[in-house]
């Protein structure tokens, strides 16, 4: 039988393990896996990891913030995620209350269709939880948006939640199978140490970490913790920074708790020392990049199966917007990008450095984030009859990264100089070649909404 495409020579790789065999391609999916088949059009792998496409569920591309709107667009967002192997992103539709959810998330999707370079859901941001914000969980849950997100800070922006509207919204979308994913940090221990900074005349961009050491985020992951156990729901804890986070989530997870949570490259590879920098401020995120020790317990549960999703919060501010800040830490534009240079990453700095193998590494970029995220096994996984979302991985192709050599529409990345060995040589979604030997071919459009189904239940 001869395909549409066929993908020869390489080594497919699952959590597993790895098969030398091709992929087959026919009208945007996986036809057939194995050997000697044929195709009207062969990429050759010879001597590549053949790889399911990576999946970043955490992303906010044109998102207004901080006074600003972040740099890159659905369109130069996902043709960054396309160079960079991640085939899916997941965005956030955060609602402007008192308006309903569902206005979010058919404003953001206007947004998106036509821009999108590769495949894409979105979750839901629920500023003001009340009995109509729970009427319409159906609805939502209808159009493909299964999983939401609360904010425990951000008072000033109208989008913080008190720990009753929490723990009834993690009742509530239980019941339908979803989960709450939660931004972690104690608002008003953050609001006393900004106030004691000020009143010793501290506002210099280090101040961001003085003024959220890790008690502000491990003390919001614990009450999340229980609320959710309390209220029987389902928790997936967004962007973890600290070491004791993740040790916090492996009890909570020993004793039977439904809770789950992500990390991001920047707080395995940075820490912060960086903001003693005179482009210190280029690295503010929230929350901020923090210690080694960190790192290495990040790095530690990463491998033992307590953190289970890695993803990048990518958030682009180029370095014209973060300048706004001049010279206070609180008007910092918080964000980075990330999408592009994840994998690549992860790769390098994880499976070569033998932090984790990497079967691992496709269960954090690939498996696991399509099962939390209600996409499995259509996505994150090279299987017959799953989309043909595939990544042709050069494991000896060696970089150094600078921005001048990323997609992202950003004049700087916080990994520039790092060089990494494993970078991604060809990306497909749904079949499509979207990135050919390290060049962007997609188009905007090409990407598809993925009406996602409950998260599998781990």
């Amino acid at each position: 039988m001869r395909y549409d495409k066929v993908i020869k020579g390489g080594r497919v790789v699952s959590s597993t393990g790895t098969t030398r065999a091709d992929v087959a391609i026919t009208q945007e999916r996986i036809a057939a896996i194995g050997l000697d088949l044929e195709g009207a059009e062969v990429i050759d792998a010879t001597g590549k990891l053949v790889l399911p496409g990576a999946i970043d569920v955490h992303n906010h591309f044109q998102l207004p913030f901080c006074g600003t709107v972040s740099a890159d667009d659905f369109f130069t967002g996902t043709r960054a995620a396309a160079m960079g192997g991640v085939t899916t992103i997941c965005d956030f539709a955060i609602q402007s209350k008192p308006n309903p959810i569902m206005a979010a998330v058919e404003a953001r999707r206007a947004e998106a269709d036509g821009k999108v370079v590769v495949d894409y859901g979105l979750h839901a941001g629920i500023t003001d939880w009340n009995k109509d914000r729970a009427a319409e969980l159906p609805a939502l849950f209808e159009a493909g948006v299964t999983t939401f997100k609360m904010f425990m800070i951000y008072r000033s922006e109208g989008w913080q939640s008190n720990d009753g509207a929490l723990y009834s919204a993690l009742r509530e979308t239980a019941k339908l199978g979803g989960h709450i994913g939660v931004h972690a940090e104690n608002d008003d221990l953050i609001t006393l140490f900004q106030k004691e900074a000020e009143e010793q005349g501290l506002t210099g961009c280090y101040t961001h970490a003085l003024t959220r050491p890790t008690v502000t985020e491990t003390e919001a992951v614990s009450r999340a913790i229980q609320l959710c156990e309390a209220a029987c729901g389902r928790l997936y804890v967004v962007h973890m920074s600290t070491g004791r986070s993740a040790d916090i989530l492996k009890e909570a997870r020993a004793r039977g708790v439904d809770v789950h949570a992500e990390t991001c490259p920047q707080y395995l590879l940075l820490d912060d020392e960086l903001f003693k920098r005179e482009d210190g401020h280029h690295f503010g995120t929230c929350p901020p990049i923090r210690k080694p020790a960190d790192q290495e317990t990040l790095w530690a549960r990463l491998a033992d199966g307590t953190l289970e999703v890695l993803a990048t919060d990518t958030c682009t501010f180029n370095s014209q917007q973060k300048a706004m800040w001049q010279g206070d830490y609180r008007k910092i534009p918080f964000g980075m990008p990330g999408v592009e240079t994840m994998l690549p990453l992860a790769y390098s700095e994880g499976v070569r450095r033998g932090r984790f193998d990497l079967g691992r590494l496709i269960e954090l970029v690939c498996e696991a984030p399509a099962k939390l995220f209600g996409m499995w096994p259509r996505k994150g996984t090279i299987s017959v009859g799953s989309d043909a979302d595939i990544l042709v991985f050069d494991p000896d192709h060696q970089i150094t990264i600078s921005a001048d050599k990323l997609a992202t529409n950003c004049d700087y990345s916080p990994f520039d100089g790092m060089t990494v060995i494993g970078w991604p040589l060809t990306t497909l979604v749904r079949g499509k070649v979207v990135m050919r030997d390290r060049q962007f071919v997609g188009e905007a459009g090409w990407g598809r909404y993925i009406k996602r189904d409950p998260p599998v239940q781990h």
